[in-house]
């Protein structure tokens, strides 16, 4: 028998606890194990990566509307600015075809200049109207967009909300699992001492989600290799209620009527 080894292995003095406790800390790595899985479920659920990408489109989308409503903002103060632009020189215009008509201006070379001007007048009006009509154009064109991408901010925001549900009612499902899990849980863990429960924690923590493992068929199921001899001795020479430790990875080692001793 190799005792040194087996000291070795539990790391200074022999931890002791009732073979049944040893035992439960099986049941309690099952239950470990279950509230991991569905910690990994929780974090995977398909809604997340919809949810994502949803928000991507929906930020996108966001800025596209503030955009296009600025842009139209600034259009419609364009289009008031240009109808005011041709009321101006249609007043004008308005104004000397009166003073024509009137007989006020008798001078014939005022008369020729007013008429000139009036030609002037009625080109510019044509001009400004033209710059009128792009105005508008552009500012009908602004709003059919605003309007088109409205709709789809609000296809994209009602499918979030559904993501959301759906996820929502995911998480109700799996936390309700993970609450009977930790009750039975709780049970479990007041059969285990508190020194092996604290040990099987640390453990827990520092092996990747598993502190304790059967020893099965001469092999430790928490690393998966075969004990050699001179550790299966020592196995066999420790008391039952010592708790080993695999030499290979350090977990609590539970031997059962499966280890093969």
């Amino acid at each position: 028998m190799d005792l040194p080894r087996l000291r070795r292995t539990i790391r200074g003095d022999p931890l002791k606890a009732d073979p049944s406790a040893q035992l439960r800390l099986l049941e309690l790595q099952e239950l470990d194990a279950q509230l991991g899985q569905l910690a990994h479920r929780r974090r995977s659920l398909p809604e997340h990566s919809v949810l994502e990408e949803l928000e991507q489109q929906r930020a996108a989308l966001d800025a596209c509307v503030r955009d296009l409503r600025i842009t139209a903002d600034d259009t419609a103060g364009e289009l008031k600015r240009a109808n005011a632009d041709v009321e101006q020189v249609r007043a004008r215009r308005e104004r000397d075809q009166q003073r024509m008509d009137s007989g006020a201006i008798a001078n014939p070379k005022d008369l020729e200049r007013m008429q000139h001007e009036l030609v002037s007048l009625s080109k510019r009006i044509s001009d400004l109207e033209d710059i009128e009509l792009e105005v508008m154009e552009r500012l009908e064109t602004t709003q059919q967009e605003l309007t088109k991408v409205s709709d789809e901010l609000a296809d994209v925001e009602g499918k979030i909300a559904a993501a959301m549900g759906a996820r929502d009612h995911s998480y109700a499902e799996i936390d309700g699992e993970v609450a009977d899990l930790h009750a039975r849980r709780g049970s479990i863990a007041d059969d285990v001492p508190d020194d092996l429960r604290a040990l099987y924690d640390k453990l827990r923590a520092a092996k990747g989600g598993v502190g304790a493992a059967p020893l099965r068929a001469r092999r430790c199921e928490g690393c998966s290799l075969e004990l050699t001899a001179s550790d299966l001795g020592a196995v066999r020479a420790a008391p039952a209620d010592e708790v080993v430790r695999c030499e290979e990875c350090q977990r609590i080692l539970v031997r059962t009527a499966e280890s093969g001793l």
